[in-house]
């Protein structure tokens, strides 16, 4: 089992740019999908973007493709999301998620670990 712990959310205008960051513990983390999903208020968690176990597939909702960017340090246990011109609609509270069969992907019931979120507001 993995436990992850996002960071780095907070206040943003829009057009600003923020890094988030995943640290995980437990040694399933090089071997696990990784993902970030996100919760805007008054809706559902909706996906933002996935990477394999190694890095080498990544995927991303239409929303955010060309401004966001997952990455992952398996050396560090840690996984990144850079989110580049940050636009209102942006805003939510930002969860990573751990897939234990590697893979990842799009829907939020194939992951088995998330974290416990960290806030993102963009204003206009």
């Amino acid at each position: 089992q993995v436990h992850l712990i996002e960071s780095g959310g907070g206040l943003a205008q829009a057009g600003d740019s923020l890094r988030l960051s995943c640290a995980a513990s437990g040694r399933t983390f090089s071997t696990s999908g990784l993902g970030w999903f996100r919760q805007a208020p008054g809706k559902e968690r909706a996906f933002v973007a996935t990477t394999s176990w190694a890095g080498l597939h990544t995927y991303y909702a239409d929303s955010v493709k060309g401004r966001f960017t997952i990455s992952r340090d398996n050396a560090k246990n840690t996984m990144y999301l850079q989110m580049n011109n940050l636009k209102p609609e942006d805003t939510g509270v930002y969860y990573c998620a751990a897939d234990s069969t590697g893979n990842g992907g799009a829907g939020a019931a194939l992951y088995d670990a998330w974290g416990q979120g960290t806030q993102v507001t963009v204003s206009s």
